[in-house]
Formats: structure tokens, C-alpha cells, sequence
């Protein structure tokens, strides 16, 4: 496992960026809200993303990109990386029957971003609003939390205030807060 010990804040200290991130991070800078975050191999099994954790101290949370079975309607669901996603419990909440994982070219369509890199962040990049936003109630107990900014090698810790008091205003995004069980 390789995970950086040099923490990165600002445009000078992070160096190496793809240009999806370095958006992101240039964004985050131009609205004034501050992060941390570091840089690891893709968080793709437990183990990483609870190293990740560690460091950072804030969880890492679930970006679940999903669609409609006819492909019109598109939802992030940022969820608590402990808990089991049940489509039937996240359906019946927001009235959208038969949900499932949207592909990777509506992905790379709407948010310009490739699967693994998904998060609230690339919400940036839905310049038409296509993607509507679903909160699971959980993560709004937290003060940080983790997210990947455009890429999966990368993990920010970002305050949750500045996220909903800032970042979401300007992009004009209001989230829908659903509660989801946890089993």
C-alpha cells in the first residue's frame, strides 16, 4: 500500500495533478474552501480506503452514480462507506422505480469523470444539471469527510459546512437527504 505522508493544501504543494483534478482543486481554491488531502494508490478494497481514513481523519464516503431503467433520470447518492446499498430503500424515497448503476458513458458524459473517480466533486462538471444529488441523513452527523477530487488516486478531506454552505450553492445544487437502513 502506498499512501503519501505529505498532505497537500494548496496549488503550489500539490504538483502532478490530471487536469480533472486540477479543476476541481482550482475550484475549491476560487470559492475560498480550504482541504487536505493526500494521494494513494485507487482505494479499491477496504483495507486502502480504511488506511486512507486513518490519515486523513475523516471517512471516506460511497459515491454511488445511478440511473433510471430508462436512462433520463441520473442521482449521486454520497452514502457512509459502511453501509450496503439497497436500491428498493433508495427507490421508493425519491419516487424512482428500478434503479441501477448508471454506465460508464454517462458517467464520462454528464460529469466527465471515469468509474472509480466519482464524487460530489465532479458535480462541477454537470453544467446542464442532470445529475440530481441524494444525501443519505448519516454523513450530515459528520464534520469532514473524504472525497476523491476527479481521480481515485487522490482522496481530499473537506469540512461538510463548506460543502453545503458553499460548494453546493454556487453550483446550485440543493441535495435531497434520504434515510437509508443500515443492516
Amino acid at each position: 500500500m502506498n499512501i503519501s505522508d505529505a498532505f497537500f493544501n494548496s496549488l503550489a504543494q500539490r504538483g502532478g495533478c490530471e487536469p480533472a483534478e486540477e479543476k476541481c482543486l482550482a475550484l475549491l481554491d476560487s470559492l475560498g474552501i480550504p482541504y487536505a488531502g493526500l494521494t494513494h494508490d485507487p482505494g479499491d478494497t477496504i483495507e486502502i480506503c480504511e488506511e486512507i481514513e486513518k490519515k486523513l481523519g475523516a471517512p471516506i464516503v460511497k459515491n454511488l452514480f445511478l440511473c433510471n431503467q430508462q436512462k433520463t433520470a441520473f442521482y449521486l447518492l454520497v452514502m457512509p462507506g459502511s453501509k450496503v446499498f439497497k436500491t428498493k430503500y433508495l427507490s421508493k424515497q425519491i419516487g424512482s422505480a428500478r434503479l441501477s448503476f448508471a454506465d460508464a458513458d454517462a458517467m464520462e458524459r454528464l460529469l466527465g469523470l471515469r468509474p472509480g473517480s466519482v464524487s460530489i466533486l465532479g458535480l462541477a462538471n454537470d453544467t446542464e444539471k442532470r445529475v440530481k444529488l441524494i444525501f443519505d441523513e448519516e454523513i450530515l452527523t459528520e464534520e469532514y469527510l473524504g472525497f476523491h477530487p476527479c481521480r481515485n488516486t487522490s482522496t481530499l478531506k473537506l469540512r461538510l459546512r463548506d460543502l453545503q454552505e458553499i460548494f453546493l450553492p454556487h453550483l446550485g445544487i440543493t441535495p435531497t437527504v434520504v434515510t437509508l437502513p443500515t443492516e
